[in-house]
C-alpha cells in the first residue's frame, strides 16, 4: 500500500510543486495563474513569469495550494484559497450566478487539480479535495466553492478535468447551487 501525504504548498517545496505540475496537462504552462490574472494579463505573461508568480503565491500564508505525495514523490496539486485572491473568478460571467458575494474572504474556491499522468485513476483527486476542504476550514472559510465539469453532460479528457469532476465534489458533500452552462455547475459546501 502506497503512503499518501498531503502538505501545504510553500516556497521551500517549490521544486516539489514544479514536479507535480509538469507531469501532464497544462500545469507546466499555466502555473496555476489562470484564475489569478485577467485574460489579457495572462496572455501577456510568459511561462517563466507565470512560474515566478506561482513562486510568490506559495510563499504567502496561508498556503494557496496543497501538494500530494505518494511514497515521498510529489505527484499532484490542488489550488484552494479565498475567492477574492483569485480575481478572475469575479470577472467570469458564468460564475456570477454564485449566491455568495465575490468580495467575501470567508468564501474559498477550489479551482485547479493536477495529477501526474502516471498517478491518475488512483483516487488522488478525492484525497486532494478532502484536504483542500480541511485546509480552507482550518483557515476560517465559511463556504468552499468549486466549478467542476459534469462528465454526465459532456465528454471530458483527463486533461480537461483540471477543474475537477462533479461526481467527486458531490461525493464529498458539495451541493449544486447554480448551473451557468450545461456541463459546468457551481457547487458549494457550507462549513459553519
Amino acid at each position: 500500500m502506497a503512503e499518501i501525504e498531503i502538505l501545504p504548498a510553500s516556497a521551500d517545496r517549490f521544486d516539489d510543486i514544479e514536479h507535480a505540475l509538469t507531469g501532464g496537462g497544462d500545469g507546466g504552462s499555466c502555473w496555476c495563474q489562470w484564475w489569478m490574472l485577467r485574460a489579457k494579463d495572462f496572455d501577456a505573461t510568459t511561462n517563466d513569469e507565470r512560474r515566478a508568480l506561482l513562486r510568490e503565491d506559495v510563499a504567502a500564508s496561508p498556503a494557496s495550494g496543497l501538494v500530494v505525495y505518494v511514497d515521498g514523490t510529489p505527484v499532484g496539486w490542488v489550488k484552494v484559497s479565498p475567492r477574492p485572491e483569485q480575481p478572475r473568478l469575479a470577472l467570469t460571467r458564468n460564475f456570477h450566478q454564485s449566491p455568495e458575494p465575490f468580495d467575501d474572504p470567508a468564501v474559498w474556491a477550489i479551482t485547479c487539480f493536477v495529477v501526474r499522468r502516471e498517478f491518475r485513476k488512483q483516487g488522488l483527486s478525492e484525497r486532494l479535495l478532502d484536504a483542500a476542504v480541511t485546509h480552507a476550514r482550518t483557515h476560517g472559510a465559511r463556504v468552499v466553492e468549486g466549478y467542476p465539469v459534469d462528465t454526465d453532460a459532456t465528454r471530458a479528457s483527463s486533461n480537461s478535468l483540471f477543474h475537477g469532476a462533479l461526481s467527486t465534489f458531490v461525493s464529498a458533500g458539495f451541493v449544486e447551487v447554480a448551473r451557468p452552462t450545461p456541463s459546468r455547475p457551481i457547487v458549494s459546501l457550507v462549513l459553519v
